[in-house]
This record gives C-alpha cells, structure tokens and sequence, in this order.
C-alpha cells in the first residue's frame, strides 16, 4: 500500500475505515469515544496510526470534521466532506435509500459485499456507523479515481460510474 484513504462517519461513536490506493478496504471499526474531550483526544492516534496518509473523507458535523482535517493536514493529507445526499446515490441503489432507516439498513448489506470483495476481514457484528464509514470511503476511493468504477463483482449491488451502462 503506498498511498491511504481513512473514511470516517464523524461522532462521539465513530465509524472508520481505511483504504489501499488499489481501492481495497484493509480494516474498519467502531470507536465509542463517549466525550468529546476523549474525542478530540483520539482523533491525533487514530491519524497518526495510518501510514502514508493521503486522503481523509468524512461524513457528519463540520465542527467535527474540521478537527479532523487539521489533523489530516499535519500528515499532507487532503480531506473531503461528503453528506449522505452525495455518497449514498452511487453506493446505493434507488430502491434502498427511500427512507433513512432503509438507507442504514441498506448500507450493512453493501459495506459486507464490500468487505467480501477486498478480502478484509469479516464482521462478527457490524455497527451500522463502521458500514456507512466503508461505503464513504468506497465512494471516496471511486472520487480521488483510485477506482475507475464500481468493480464487476459489485454490479447490480450498487449503481455503476456517472454515465456508464
């Protein structure tokens, strides 16, 4: 791996998820941090634990967000903010994002097909902030261009690039 995207769904409970510059998911957990002080303190280990970061890509508060593009930044990193009405149009489906809670729901199965496709490690229990931060940081890795599109194993599953067939 020479380049890594860290994907997170931002808040006291966590959701992360690093990728390969191949667009490979390596590993993704939840992080209950219970404070924002504890929050605030673990954002710099959790940072500085990613070799050759590249890029962070988050959904969720700016002010959070902004924490952790400072951090970001003290590694060279680029970061993106991305909200749900951005990413969840091509990791999901139509039918699957007609209510939010569908939308969650949606997203456990999609991250576990990711999680298949990159042979990371599978989920005894999958929190649904640890899904939505794999499919941020999938839709990250299609943004950056890591992958060109969607992979052929993952058709049908999710929608393919902008304009493709």
């Amino acid at each position: 791996m020479q380049s890594a995207l860290l994907a997170v769904d931002l808040g006291l409970r966590t959701g992360l998820a690093l990728y390969g510059d191949d667009g490979r998911l390596r590993w993704y957990r939840s992080q209950n941090y219970g404070s924002f002080t504890r929050l605030k303190r673990g954002i710099h280990g959790v940072v500085s634990d990613v070799p050759a970061l590249a890029w962070l890509v988050a959904e969720g508060d700016r002010h959070l967000f902004e924490l952790w593009e400072r951090e970001a930044a003290k590694q060279g990193a680029s970061a993106l903010r991305v909200g749900p009405e951005r990413w969840r149009p091509r990791m999901l489906l139509p039918r699957e994002q007609r209510s939010g809670a569908q939308a969650k729901q949606s997203a456990d199965a999609a991250a576990r097909r990711v999680i298949e496709w990159s042979g990371a490690p599978r989920p005894t229990s999958l929190r649904h902030d640890a899904a939505e931060a794999i499919l941020i940081g999938f839709w990250g890795v299609l943004e950056v261009g890591w992958l060109e599109d969607v992979p052929q194993e993952l058709r049908g599953a999710m929608p393919p690039a902008r304009g493709a067939p």
